[in-house]
């Protein structure tokens, strides 16, 4: 009796695996334990991972030096008619790396069968992310630092810009809106050496071992691992075949990076709205109203602040993914690709926006300037006279909060009283007082390593510009040996 397959079902002897099995695997179960649909983009990693393996092979004695041409030349056709769109991807061949294998197989016949030659596609799939996340790890490195650049370029455009500074959303001190853009700016910063950090995880080669225990074949880890340029080889076969931390680590990166920008977010939705009106957010980056016509929404900023909870999931599902896996690698891990890939693609699509849309807002600095006189935000910079004037500093914090109380019955801020109605208050007080009440003034009084004055700011942008530009030559991506047939 013949074996009654549907369409695109292999049977067992069409499985790399299948000579163990006697019935083909049902179809149902076949859609729902295949990866190819969401794998195959790892195809160009799985490829150099390939020739790199086979270079290595011939090396050491394993294939001849034709039989690794043959699968150099043949991989690279694989790879041009993915790229030109002509390659089919089989549900029944289950993964990337079966649907490559196979086709390799049908361009150069039977020696296409010896590549998986020392390996097992437990750590064949290890390394193809590996090597996949660090090519995104360095495009995301440069796409955030052409965030950075542009928080730069803006804050020094706005070093002499003075806002109301806030806790708790209630004004509390002037500022000035390149200070405050600053302060994201060392976010990312920190983001940044984050993501460099977990870079040094990602960059170790699982290749060689194998399903779980290594291999009895005499290969050169070593020469792989220069090849296709990692830092070294993994030091355990078991760990090295198990192991996602370092997918972990850069989702963990990648949450804290998107909380950042989600409280970036946050603001520029208050400070876009009309009750703020602090900044225009250029139209290419808003949407309209379907409804209402003079309706103009901070889509972009929004979107972000969403996209937050989309990437703080994916962290969680891999914490939850490895939470209670023994060792070694389990079916569980195949879980591990969508969630990464997403994590990749919205932390990108996210950068990029902000990358754009950041040097092009306008700042309303007259909006922000009235916002900042009120609340009395200059009222820490009188208490701070009275004690230089000598009165100890509670008793200056109460003085200042009646005048602060007269203040608000007469609707008028500080800078707005007489030198008479303030010495009401206390007689320590003279003209000199109003130097420090304008809002100028108290900006620029805190002239200091991490202030808010116009000439810290610029300092500080300073500084960050040359560190930066330091960091993009440092972190550039290495490019690492390309092999080819004949190498």
């Amino acid at each position: 009796m013949t074996d009654q397959k549907k369409p695109d079902q292999a049977t067992t002897s069409e499985k790399p695996w299948g000579g163990r099995f006697s019935e083909p695997t049902d179809a149902f179960v076949e859609r729902f334990t295949a990866s190819v649909g969401f794998d195959q983009r790892l195809y160009h990693h799985d490829i150099i991972g390939s020739i790199a393996h086979a270079t290595m092979l011939a090396e050491v004695g394993v294939l001849t030096v034709d039989e690794r041409d043959s699968i150099i030349d043949g991989l690279n056709g694989v790879k041009t008619d993915i790229e030109a769109g002509r390659f089919e991807w089989s549900i029944s061949l289950e993964d990337v790396h079966m649907n490559i294998e196979a086709q390799l197989t049908k361009r150069i016949g039977i020696t296409g069968k010896k590549l998986h030659t020392g390996r097992s596609r437990n750590d064949q799939v290890a390394t193809d992310i590996r090597l996949y996340l660090r090519d995104e790890i360095d495009v995301i490195a440069e796409e955030l630092r052409r965030l950075q650049a542009g928080l730069l370029d803006l804050a020094e455009r706005e070093a002499d810009t003075i806002m109301p500074g806030f806790t708790h959303l209630q004004t509390a001190q002037p500022v000035t809106f390149g200070h405050h853009l600053l302060a994201w700016y060392e976010m990312l910063v920190r983001d940044g050496e984050r993501l460099q950090d977990c870079r040094k995880r990602v960059n170790v080669m699982p290749l060689g071992a194998a399903a779980l225990a290594g291999t009895t074949y005499p290969i050169d880890r070593a020469m792989t691992a220069r090849l296709l340029g990692f830092d070294r080889a993994s030091e355990n076969s078991l760990d090295s075949v198990s192991d996602r931390d370092f997918a972990i680590e850069f989702c963990s990166f990648a949450a804290l990076l998107m909380t950042h920008m989600s409280r970036f977010s946050e603001e520029l939705v208050l400070w876009a709205s009309a009750q703020f009106d602090f900044i225009d957010l250029p139209d290419r980056f808003c949407t309209g109203s379907s409804i209402m016509p003079q309706k103009k929404n901070p889509d972009v900023p929004e979107l972000v602040r969403g996209k937050t909870g989309r990437v703080n999931g994916h962290l969680i599902s891999l914490l939850t993914l490895m939470k209670s896996q023994p060792l070694a690698y389990n079916k569980d891990n195949q879980e591990d690709k969508e969630p990464l890939f997403d994590t990749v693609d919205t932390i990108k699509g996210c950068l990029k926006a902000y990358a754009d849309m950041v040097p092009a807002i306008c700042a309303k600095a007259d909006n922000m300037r009235v916002a900042a006189k009120r609340g009395f935000s200059t009222a820490t910079d009188l208490a701070d006279y009275l004690v230089k004037k000598g009165m100890p500093f509670r008793d200056a914090h109460e003085v200042v909060g009646k005048a602060v109380a007269f203040g608000v019955a007469e609707k008028r801020d500080l800078s707005d009283m007489t030198l008479e109605e303030l010495k009401r208050f206390s007689d320590t007080i003279s003209e000199d007082v109003f130097d420090v009440l304008t809002l100028e003034g108290s900006v620029q009084a805190r002239d200091h390593l991490g202030g808010t004055a116009p000439a810290q700011v610029r300092a500080a942008v300073g500084r960050a510009r040359k560190l930066l530009e330091a960091d993009s030559l440092k972190l550039a991506p290495l490019s690492f040996f390309c092999v080819s047939s004949g190498a």
